[in-house]
């Protein structure tokens, strides 16, 4: 039986939120519990969350304001940047940013959540580094484990003394893992899980359902059979006998970070495959999450195309957070290419599913994108407004239906079901 857990999140854009999504299973009463917004939290530790979220989200759409925008998020990107991993050396040595966080935690920040916790000491899951500090000052006598949601992590992740720190880590890949034992983790407190994904988008672990879905992806994104020329044994051997046919139309998805920046490159695509819209030779999907504005602005972008009412161009939006994570999760399945920037959705290439490549936003970003590319599940986007033209060129050579095979095969796509096993332990 799988032991219960606390699960804790922060609803600062969607990158921490969709990452506990997929543990609700563990989460006592299946709820999870935001750090920054749950029931009767002190006024002061809602104004100190509400102003770091707020100031993130202010400065993800400042970057965008000529002239000045990129040089003020410049020097803020600066506080949580990464530094290079080579040469190897001890990287342990506190940094200015995280010496800010305890200072703030000394004064009581995050107390009060922690003692409510104690009345039921399950062992403590959170997707930010913050509510683990907080349980680990305040002296939670359960397990604390944090769940990495990047490619690679900056120092501020790491305790403020990592050697004796109790806090555990589900690392999403290698590089995390030898990242946090730079930082002074010890090696027995880091555990390579990988990112947690939804198990409506896999199934069992035997992942028969991912299998199938890939199957009919596969078709789509190889319409020439040239990859399947070269490959069908490796096709045989992961997914089994293709369909002659696949049981959904070629399907690209543009997903906004939740800042709703990039919102623009979304209708630049759909301006640009307007012909091919029109034809029934792709559908679009495009993500607002839950901001209601991005929807507007789809929907009113679309309607000057005269495009709203044509079934091949559909907008995921929800007021609510988890009924977002369940749309967009099942509209997953029937995706082919998933076009966003390099946020926590990087890990959703293991779903056998290449990722186009937005611009970042953000240093971890960068070293998201270069995991990606690195390991060949996805593709750098060339100018939206010619998607038309490279997007198609890319599917004739057989371009994603490679990045597809080789992100399911080689991609971490276990996380959730080895973060259950470690935590029924």
């Amino acid at each position: 039986m799988t032991k219960k857990a606390w699960v804790i999140t922060v609803n600062m854009g969607y990158g921490h939120q969709r990452t506990t999504y997929p543990l609700k299973d563990l989460a006592f009463k299946k709820e999870i519990i935001p750090a920054n917004d749950y029931q009767d939290i002190p006024s002061g530790d809602r104004r100190l969350w509400e102003g770091s979220r707020k100031f993130y989200e202010t400065i993800s759409q400042f970057k965008r304001v000529p002239l000045i925008g990129g040089f003020v998020f410049a020097t803020y990107d600066k506080l949580q940047r990464i530094l290079s991993f080579y040469p190897k050396r001890d990287l342990s040595k506190s940094n200015f940013q995280l010496q800010e966080i305890f200072s703030l935690i000394q004064r009581g920040w995050g107390k009060h959540l922690i003692e409510r916790l104690k009345k039921k000491p399950f062992p403590l899951i959170t997707s930010f580094f913050t509510p683990a500090f907080m349980a680990e000052y305040f002296d939670y006598p359960g397990d604390i484990f944090c769940i990495i949601c990047d490619a690679d992590i900056a120092r501020t992740w790491a305790s403020l003394i990592p050697h004796t720190s109790k806090i555990k880590y589900f690392a999403p890949n290698e590089r995390v893992v030898e990242r946090l034992k730079l930082y002074g983790v010890k090696a027995e407190n880091i555990f390579l899980t990988g990112y947690p994904l939804p198990k409506e988008n896999i199934g069992t672990e035997k992942l028969g359902l991912l299998r199938k879905d890939l199957a009919h992806r596969i078709v789509n994104l190889d319409p020439k059979k040239r990859y399947q020329h070269y490959y069908s044994p490796l096709i045989k051997k992961y997914i089994g006998k293709l369909p002659k046919k696949s049981n959904h139309a070629l399907t690209l998805m543009f997903a906004v970070g939740g800042a709703g920046a990039q919102k623009e490159i979304g209708i630049q695509v759909v301006k640009s495959l307007f012909s091919k819209i029109k034809k029934q030779e792709i559908k679009i999907i495009l993500v607002a999450g839950i901001r209601k504005k991005v929807k507007e602005y789809f929907v009113k972008e679309i309607r000057k195309l005269g495009l709203k009412k044509n079934k091949d161009i559909e907008i995921i939006f929800e007021k609510e957070i988890e009924l977002y994570f369940q749309k967009f999760n099942m509209a997953l399945r029937n995706t082919d290419i998933l076009y966003t920037k390099p946020s926590e959705l990087s890990f959703y290439s293991a779903l056998g599913i290449p990722i186009i490549v937005a611009p970042c936003i953000g240093s971890q970003e960068e070293f998201n994108k270069s995991w990606l590319l690195r390991s060949g599940f996805g593709i750098p986007q060339k100018d939206p407004s010619h998607i038309h033209e490279w997007l198609f060129d890319w599917l004739e050579r057989g371009y994603l239906a490679e990045a597809a095979m080789e992100a399911f095969i080689e991609g971490e796509k276990l996380g959730t079901f080895k973060i259950e096993k470690i935590i029924s332990r």
